[in-house]
């Protein structure tokens, strides 16, 4: 498909890599794409670089990495600076463990929760509900 995409309008560009116009507009106006001159008619085009651009914009963020991390990630886009991504995605890998620990733990402390409301049946106090409020 890259091969055949030129001189694209936006709307072209938005459906060939699966997102809306909006969506275009908002990584140019976070400089993630650059915006193109105005060419004949006073339209905008497009080129496969641009799609290019988006289609690892999404990559990126289905990965977990943020706009901000995306836009440093972009600077390392032309695949000579492979220690530099490495070490990006280390640290990148790390915060998902983290967060992943994180919701491990809220896991367990909710199954607890539920089992003693299970076990509570027929109590005045609801197990949850009194375990959330802070005395």
């Amino acid at each position: 498909m890259k091969n055949n995409f030129v001189d694209a309008t936006i709307s072209v560009l938005a459906d060939a890599a699966g997102v809306n116009v909006e969506t275009i507009r908002f990584y140019q106006r976070k400089s993630l794409i650059s915006v193109p001159k105005r060419q004949v008619g006073n339209i905008r085009r497009y080129s496969a670089d641009d799609l290019a651009r988006v289609r690892f914009i999404k990559a990126a963020q289905r990965l977990g990495f943020t706009l901000d991390e995306v836009k440093e990630l972009l600077k390392l886009e032309d695949g000579t600076h492979c220690e530099d991504a490495r070490m990006f995605a280390e640290h990148k890998l790390k915060d998902v463990r983290n967060k992943l620990a994180n919701l491990h733990h809220i896991e367990s402390a909710l199954a607890k929760l539920v089992d003693d409301c299970c076990a509570a049946k027929g109590t005045i106090t609801c197990p949850i509900i009194a375990a959330l409020q802070v005395r």
